[in-house]
C-alpha cells in the first residue's frame, strides 16, 4: 500500500496549465504504480488550461466547485458545466479544456495511463 498525505503531495508543473496547483498523488514521484498516475488541480478563480489534445485517455471527477470542460473531437465542439462529483472521459486524441468560470476555487481529480493505447 503507498498512502499520499494531501500536504506531502509533490507539485509538478503541467504544460498549459495557468493559474492552477497540480499535484500529483498516486504514480511518478508520489510513489509506485503499474498502470496509471493520479493527480488533483486545484484551480483559482479564472484558472484554465489550453484546448489540446493528448493520445492519452484522460478521466476527471470535480471535487470540489464548478468548472466548464470544453471537448473538441473531429471538429465538433462541445462545452458542459461540471459540479461537485460529476465526472468525464476524454477520449484518446481528444482536445480538452478545463476552466474555472467562477470567483471559487476549485478542484479536480485526473485518473490516466503512463501510456498511450497500443496501436
Amino acid at each position: 500500500m503507498n498512502i499520499t498525505r494531501l500536504d506531502q503531495a509533490p507539485e509538478y508543473v503541467a504544460p498549459n496549465h495557468f493559474d492552477m496547483q497540480c499535484l500529483r498523488l498516486q504514480g511518478r514521484e508520489a510513489g509506485p504504480a503499474v498502470q496509471l498516475w493520479m493527480g488533483m488541480s486545484i484551480l483559482k478563480p479564472g484558472g484554465h488550461t489550453t484546448l489540446d489534445g493528448s493520445p492519452i485517455e484522460k478521466h476527471y471527477v470535480v471535487l470540489q466547485g464548478e468548472l466548464t470542460l470544453v471537448s473538441e473531437l473531429d471538429g465538433l465542439e462541445t462545452r458542459d458545466i461540471l459540479h461537485t462529483f460529476d465526472s468525464c472521459r476524454f477520449a484518446p486524441g481528444e482536445k480538452r479544456q478545463i476552466i474555472n468560470h467562477t470567483q471559487q476555487e476549485a478542484r479536480i481529480l485526473l485518473a490516466m495511463p503512463f501510456d498511450p493505447p497500443a496501436a
